[in-house]
């Protein structure tokens, strides 16, 4: 029974793995749609506007996942990025506060 309740277990994380990997595709396509919007804007006017709800919302929710995970995220750094859509061309620990 070990062998079948292991199997099982393996192909739920594998099915969690998949959708978390199509989720964040269809994230970040999310996310470049709303930054070429800002950058069209600030072409048009000269001034960038502020980062959506829908793009902030999404950012907080990898944010808190991050700090609930312990990690001690610099959230200026971080929301500098979400703001030029460069969020995801990082590794978490780009920002990550280094403690030296």
């Amino acid at each position: 029974m070990g062998f079948f309740t292991n199997m099982k277990k393996s192909i739920q994380s594998e099915k969690k793995k998949k959708a978390s990997e199509i989720n964040g595709k269809h994230l970040k396509e999310l996310l470049k749609k709303f930054k070429e919007e800002r950058d069209r804007v600030e072409k048009e006017t000269g001034i960038r506007p502020q980062i959506d709800q829908n793009t902030e919302m999404f950012m907080q929710k990898v944010l808190n996942v991050w700090i609930n995970e312990g990690r001690n995220i610099d959230e200026e750094k971080f929301w500098q990025e979400v703001d030029h859509n460069r969020q995801f061309t990082h590794p978490v620990e780009f920002y990550e506060i280094n403690r030296e």
